[in-house]
């Protein structure tokens, strides 16, 4: 049985006005953002981009299937995974060696007493370094690199690589930061190297959410690698830009169908790991 609230009590939630104040707050610095950017939401009820858009959507039903494009379907693919995972694997290359060294949880002349003055010059430098390579998108890494190695999966590999060491290298040093680090340091005070205290104090505690980041990372490497496509780095996103200025519908859902697959896959990927790894 459901009891009555007491009459003395009020329903009235007593955050409302804070709420109220956030979002019309937002909603004030939203609006001279939006007009900054032009941005005009009637210009999609135009009537003639209605008509373009209609007949570009309605041409996604059924997605194209023919033996033909089913088969350059099936090579784009396996080379946008390709990339993708080329891409991550130099990435990991590059962000490993930059992590511990970034990374004050396996130094030994921190365990005892405070870091010396030239280990911290050095990690500092090599935390920039992190900041340099994250910061410049994969995007422009591709279009220097398009330039230098011509039009291909080269400029998508090395632009992923460069981007995401960068990525990975910064995160991986902050899990290991944010780890427990009793049994790293007992093991460092008694003795063991920086190897030993890594593969037995950090990473059996860190193992599953760097697991977790870095598929999660080649998730975002898949996606990556598909916009490069559109600078000329090939697989499916130079596919699909060929499609679009086509205004092949069909084409462009199927496209789109194996994005949704490549991501679930990862996704089931990553989970299964975790499993794995718990």
């Amino acid at each position: 049985m459901t009891a009555l609230p007491d009459a003395g009590v009020s329903l009235r939630d007593p955050a409302w006005l804070r709420r109220t104040t956030w979002l019309l707050a937002a909603a004030v610095l939203a609006w001279p953002l939006l007009a900054w950017t032009e941005f005009d939401p009637a210009l999609l009820l135009d009537a003639r981009s209605l008509a373009v858009s209609w007949r570009f959507v309605a041409d996604f039903v059924p997605p194209k299937h023919d033996a033909a494009f089913l088969a350059e379907l099936a090579a784009q693919t396996w080379r946008t995974i390709a990339i993708a995972t080329a891409g991550l694997a130099l990435a990991g290359m590059i962000a490993v060696p930059l992590a511990l060294a970034s990374s004050a949880r396996l130094s030994i002349s921190a365990v005892a007493a405070p870091m010396g003055r030239l280990p911290a010059v050095l990690r500092q430098g090599v935390r920039w370094l992190l900041v340099l390579l994250r910061s410049i998108p994969e995007l422009v890494w591709a279009l220097i690199f398009v330039r230098v190695v011509s039009l291909g999966p080269t400029a998508g590999v090395l632009a992923i690589a460069i981007t995401y060491g960068g990525m990975l290298g910064k995160v991986y040093a902050d899990i290991l930061e944010s780890s427990d680090p009793a049994s790293t340091q007992a093991l460092l005070r008694h003795g063991s190297g920086r190897l030993q205290a890594l593969l037995y104090g950090s990473l059996p505690e860190c193992a599953s959410e760097l697991v977790s980041y870095t598929v999660y990372r080649w998730e975002c490497a898949i996606r990556s690698s598909v916009v490069l496509g559109f600078v000329g780095a090939g697989g499916l996103g130079q596919m699909l830009d060929s499609a679009a200025k086509m205004f092949s519908g069909s084409e462009v859902s199927a496209i789109l169908l194996v994005f949704v697959a490549l991501v679930g896959l990862s996704d089931r990927l990553s989970a299964l790991l975790r499993r794995l790894m718990a």
